[in-house]
């Protein structure tokens, strides 16, 4: 019987043609199936609009007896467009996103039968809690949970094959008021944040009553043909090749990176595209990556908010589409050994009601003033808490990519090139305790001189770098391909707020002890500069050399996950987040536990995958050709054939069989270790349990054998579709 291997690159033979969606005139469809504000113009009554509006613009409390006027709207313009069931659509701990439909079908009292849709519907729904992740925060037995209709995300139509389904995007939270998703968190940070940057923004602008976070991330991703993947129960089951030699070639001629898109890939990227724009997703940029068989895609800036839910619906949206074109997105981090791995670049800045980017340098000595202020900031911000902003991104597909082929290393520093680094020095030196008004003025002009001219191109932008500023933003480059964006933009949030309420509180007491408010600020910003230095490289961050400096600095180089979690739980975490509303201690020691757990199941999915492939896959297969070479070996014998015609046959036969038992070994013993790992009591013991004595110990030694066996094997008996084929055969 011919393998799954073969019949999926026989299939290859018989795709059909390629064909791309999508409109000619983008703007034509841009959210037509969103519930925009210009749409709501036209189904709500004048006070039901306003109130809406107030809620997104300024997040005024919505009315329960307006919302019976809004949901019915909504579901006037649904139905217009052929909906007949809607979702409370919200973002759990598992990663991933949720939803359960209800008709808009009900039956009254007297058997009527009708179509409704409530200011109650749309308020507020029941999941059953205890299924999703809570961290302890809800007992089995207890199942009431609660999603709750955020108005700040406009409600959308998805489209799945022919059904329609309005989605109410919401926050999840447990019947006593936890918080159990990404989304609420999200929020709170983002209006801490507002709170404390407006009144840092004042000090130069007291019209900014406003100030909003922006992000603009970028979605690295591989497509495979979907044969080829069904083939590999690895990418099934785990999102990652466990097994799999390098292929003769693989981005080593950089020929793939902005290279011309495969046809079948292009028209997948089109029809995804729609599908996207469809739902407001404003998507601008599309490439190949680096790797061969990995692209990217870009949206605009957007608010945050409204950014995260239009990366976590895109998700959705390419997998569901892939499967139409018969292909497989990989949203896994690290699918394939020995190439890039994929990202999810957040570039956040923050801008406020009066139009100005807080991150882009002005046309003023006071304006660049505002934004060296919250420059330093974001430098101290990142200084202080790097191990949170690292515990952020932690995850056991990220653990196989930082550091490698081109991510940023897993100590976590700040690149802000040549012209910016000089002014900070500039700053740091010439304000003094002498600092008068004269040199104060005298500065201001100087730094206006020199901060106009920084450029895009004036600093070449550093690859290695995890936190790099970037013109007008920063990159924050060590956030996984298959993450929710929301986790990292929390944290970055909260540390911001946290550090801009700490400047406040400093400069105005030196405002009340009789400096002037520029003075007081400067003499600040001077000290930020001074503490935070450390955390600022230009160099290799993939070097030795980094390492040892990053440690004589001080910096943390947390490696692996459960150890990197550790900082979610410090006391200095704790108030961190108590103090900007964002996490009591219960929901921030729940998510410890429930990201530990997360870790815990997915390196015991890796070894339970990797054990049942050796033993169904790997070694049925070499034992098969070994049995051919010692049959072919005693054939040559027994027909008096001197031994030196079958000398390089034995020795291969030789190296087959050591790799055999050593791979047959390994996996043994690696079951006992993931047995006594399973017995470890505490999550985080078992964590690191896993981390170190299962993965750490076996996964790299089986896959050495393993994938030496695949060079040695006969390609007829080697089960499983290579590198050669998934990456490059479309």
């Amino acid at each position: 019987m011919q393998s799954l291997r073969f019949k999926a690159i026989d299939n290859l033979r018989v795709q059909p043609d390629a064909q791309a969606g999508g409109s000619a005139k983008i703007t034509a469809i841009f959210g037509e199936n969103v519930f925009t504000l210009k749409t709501a113009r036209e189904f709500l009554s004048d006070e039901a609009y306003k109130s809406l509006s107030a809620s997104v613009k300024s997040g005024k409390r919505i009315d329960r007896s307006m919302a019976n006027q809004i949901s019915s709207g909504i579901r006037q313009w649904a139905e217009a467009k052929g909906v007949t069931h809607y979702t409370h659509w919200f973002q759990p701990l598992t990663g991933t996103t949720a939803e359960k439909h209800d008709s808009f079908f009900t039956l009254k009292g007297d058997g009527t039968a009708i179509e409704e849709f409530d200011g109650a519907a749309l308020i507020q729904q029941e999941p059953d809690a205890s299924s999703f992740p809570s961290g302890g925060l809800r007992a089995t037995f207890e199942a009431r949970g609660y999603t709750a209709w955020d108005p700040s995300s406009p409600a959308f139509i998805i489209e799945t094959g022919s059904g329609k389904t309005l989605c109410i995007p919401t926050i999840f939270v447990s019947y006593t008021g936890e918080l159990l998703d990404y989304k609420g968190p999200l929020l709170k940070s983002l209006e801490s944040l507002n709170k404390n940057a407006v009144e840092v923004a004042n000090y130069f602008d007291k019209n900014v009553t406003r100030v909003t976070a922006t992000l603009g991330w970028e979605q690295e991703y591989f497509v495979v043909d979907e044969a080829m993947f069904n083939a590999r129960p690895d990418l099934v089951l785990s999102g990652r090749t466990v097994f799999g030699h390098s292929p003769a070639k693989g981005q080593q001629l950089e020929d793939h990176y902005f290279g011309s898109i495969p046809e079948r890939v292009y028209a997948f990227m089109r029809d995804f595209e729609t599908e996207s724009y469809k739902l407001g997703i404003p998507l601008r940029t599309r490439h190949n990556e680096v790797a061969p068989a990995q692209f990217e895609c870009a949206p605009i800036f957007e608010e945050v908010s409204i950014a995260v839910d239009h990366n976590s619906l895109l998700m959705d949206v390419m997998d569901r589409v892939a499967r139409r074109h018969n292909l497989r997105v990989l949203m896994h981090e690290k699918p394939f050994a020995g190439i890039n791995g994929s990202g999810k670049h957040n570039n956040w800045s923050m801008a406020t009601d009066t139009g100005v980017n807080l991150l882009a340098p002005g046309k003023t000595p006071k304006t660049n003033l505002m934004f060296l202020t919250f420059f330093v900031n974001v430098i101290r911000a990142v200084d202080t808490y790097a191990d949170l902003l690292r515990a952020s991104i932690a995850s056991a597909g990220n653990d196989h990519r930082l550091g490698a082929n081109e991510a940023p290393p897993a100590i976590i520093s700040v690149f802000v090139g040549k012209y910016l680094s000089e002014v900070l020095e500039a700053v740091e030196k010439r304000v003094t305790d002498k600092f008068d008004e004269q040199d104060e003025a005298i500065l201001k002009l100087d730094l206006h001189k020199s901060i106009p001219e920084l450029l895009l191109d004036n600093t070449d932008r550093n690859r290695t770098s995890p936190f790099a500023f970037t013109g007008n933003k920063f990159e924050f480059r060590a956030v996984g391909s298959s993450a929710n964006c929301a986790n990292a933009m929390t944290v970055l949030n909260a540390i911001m707020s946290e550090t801009l309420a700490q400047f406040k509180k400093e400069v105005d007491a030196l405002i009340e002890k009789g400096d002037k408010k520029e003075i007081a600020i400067m003499h600040v910003l001077q000290q930020y500069i001074s503490e935070s230095k450390k955390v600022l490289f230009e160099g290799d961050g993939y070097s030795d050399a980094w390492a040892q400096e990053a440690e004589k600095r001080g910096l943390p180089n947390v490696k692996t996950t459960p150890l990197a979690l550790d900082a979610m739980v410090t006391k200095k975490a704790k108030a961190l987040f108590e103090s900007t509303g964002v996490y009591n201690h219960a929901e921030l020691e729940a998510r410890h536990e429930i990201e530990l757990e997360k870790y815990i199941k997915k390196v015991q999915i890796e070894g339970r995958i990797m054990g049942e492939l050796c033993t169904s896959h790997i070694l049925p297969g070499a034992i098969k050709y070994q049995n051919i070479l010692i049959n072919n070996i005693k054939g040559l014998k027994d027909i008096g054939v001197d031994e030196s015609a079958y000398a390089n046959q034995k020795q291969i036969l030789i190296k087959i069989s050591e790799h055999i038992n050593k791979v047959s070994d390994l996996v043994e013993q690696m079951i006992e270790a993931r047995k006594k790992a399973n017995n470890t009591e505490g999550t985080r013991a078992k964590a690191i349990a896993y981390c170190d004595d299962v993965k750490g110990k076996f996964f790299d030694d089986i896959r050495y054998h393993v994938d030496k066996l695949e060079l040695l094997v006969d390609d007829a008996s080697w089960y499983l579709p290579k590198y050669r084929e998934l990456l490059f055969l479309r």
